[in-house]
């Protein structure tokens, strides 16, 4: 964009600096933030199981108010009897310049009568001040053990996160895979009636979807098709500190949603594109490659 003064131009540049620092600030402070909209480009490369129902390699750029601020990759694995799903992520464009950020993560488990049951998380994110690692062991959805490295101060005003807050929870990357159950076409408004309760290492938190719409996207490369949005809602629940006003935006916001698209051969669908207006301007994580295969030659999860 063309300036009439080089005044402008400066004014222009130090406005969306100070825009981006807060992104960023508000980023590192937000835990759920970034699990509804960038925690896609936070995690890491896993293994993945032999004999797959079906995979999808998906690369994602996020957006801050139309801006890239980041990009990302994501693939995932299912199989007969276990899943992978991992990517890794990392600040680009202006944001990069400001403060260089990346981030790794993977979530492991097992397929149990169709159903992902996660034993293994883990991420990292890592800035220019610190690198900070979360793991979190589990047993048919309840928290065995978990910690962060290095060891958070501890704040008088958190809410406490109790054992029983720890049972028949997802991670936050398992609980992004949507699992539409029975023999009806997954990809529908009933893919949206549905909720998940989520614990990230550090915040225990609910989220609660709802049909918004059918659409129809185009990624770059790979998917073009139908995807069914959801209006998602977040309601805080333990590891929070009530003041604090990224807290209280998330929980108050009606605008959020989720476009999932499906993966061939299972049950599943997947995020597409994710939206979470912000006083900075509208967050999006889009796809710009979403590429499925399926394995002929195993049954579809049901």
């Amino acid at each position: 964009m063309a300036f009439a003064t080089r005044r402008r131009q400066d004014c222009h540049s130090v406005t969306r600096h100070r825009r981006f620092s807060a992104l960023l600030t508000a980023a590192r402070r937000s835990g759920p933030g970034l699990s509804l909209c960038t925690s896609l480009a936070f995690t890491a490369l896993a293994q993945a199981p032999a004999h797959a129902q079906a995979r999808l390699d998906a690369q994602y750029e996020a957006t801050l108010a139309g801006i890239p601020v980041g990009r990302g990759s994501w693939t995932i694995e299912i199989g007969d009897d276990q899943y992978t799903a991992s990517a890794f992520g990392g600040t680009s464009g202006l944001l990069k310049a400001i403060s260089n950020g990346s981030g790794t993560g993977a979530a492991q488990g097992r397929v149990v009568n169709g159903a992902l049951i996660a034993t293994n998380y883990s991420a990292s994110t890592t800035t220019s001040k610190k690198t900070e690692a979360i793991h979190i062991t589990l047993a048919n959805g309840n928290v065995k053990e978990s910690g962060i490295d290095p060891t958070p101060p501890v704040d008088p005003d958190r809410v406490p996160v109790t054992d029983a807050h720890k049972k028949n929870v997802f991670d936050p990357m398992t609980a992004s895979l949507l699992r539409v159950p029975g023999n009806a076409d997954p990809l529908s408004p009933d893919a949206c009636r549905t909720g998940a309760a989520v614990f990230d290492g550090r915040m225990r938190y609910d989220l609660t979807l709802d049909f918004k719409r059918m659409e129809t996207v185009r990624a770059d490369k790979g998917y073009r098709g139908q995807v069914v949005v959801c209006a998602i809602y977040f309601k805080a629940v333990a590891g929070y500190i009530p003041d604090r006003p990224v807290i209280k935006y998330l929980q108050s916001a009606r605008n959020m949603e989720i476009a999932f698209a499906p993966i061939p051969g299972t049950r599943f669908l997947v995020p597409f594109r994710m939206v979470v207006p912000t006083p900075l301007g509208t967050a999006m994580l889009e796809a710009t490659q979403f590429i499925t295969q399926a394995n002929p030659h195993s049954p579809k999860t049901q």
